[in-house]
């Protein structure tokens, strides 16, 4: 995997009115601030994760969705502490839905849960292979999503699920800028 390349594919999936990210680059997980290092270096699903870190379930806004040229499940999303309505990630999905049933496809295009949610409530059978991890500088649009300012430091990830062995999900999860003392 490109992880620039990648990055923006899926970017590009959504163009916004202003930049999402002014800067990336693809940073070893060993080098993470240890706060970072709880979020992306693992394979687990970032529901699960980012609600035990912030100690609160998630909610999913699903900003935007369609089908690409391929017949992929393609949204853009945000994630926030259900007790708050803080946001506290960003993602962009890329979703081949022949790999999983009726049901599943339903309640992931219904937009009320999110995708790990959904997963492990159906026990679909999946692997978390962790692609890339980046260091990302915000641009207008993640800024505006945090609520931090333009130029903004914070680390996301590039990963691909794999459901009954089949790659069927492409996954850009940016976490909303961690303080340093976290």
């Amino acid at each position: 995997m490109n992880p620039t390349g990648e990055l923006e594919a899926l970017l590009g999936l959504f163009p916004d009115g202003e930049p999402l990210v002014n800067h990336a680059a693809h940073v070893p997980a060993g080098g993470l601030p240890p706060a970072y290092k709880m979020l992306l270096a693992h394979d687990q699903h970032m529901t699960v994760t980012m609600e035990a870190f912030h100690g609160s379930p998630v909610t999913v806004d699903v900003e935007a969705e369609k089908y690409d040229d391929a017949g992929r499940y393609c949204r853009r999303i945000t994630l926030a502490c259900e007790q708050t309505a803080r946001v506290v990630q960003f993602g962009v999905v890329r979703f081949d839905f022949s790999y999983v049933t009726d049901a599943v496809r339903e309640e992931i295009v219904g937009g009320r849960t999110p995708l790990g949610r959904v997963l492990i409530r159906h026990n679909v059978l999946r692997h978390i292979d962790l692609g890339a991890i980046l260091s990302i500088e915000c641009g207008p649009g993640l800024a505006s999503r945090f609520g931090c300012n333009v130029g903004t430091g914070t680390h996301g990830r590039l990963a691909t699920i794999f459901c009954d062995g089949k790659p069927a999900v492409d996954l850009l999860e940016i976490a909303a800028p961690v303080p340093t003392n976290a």
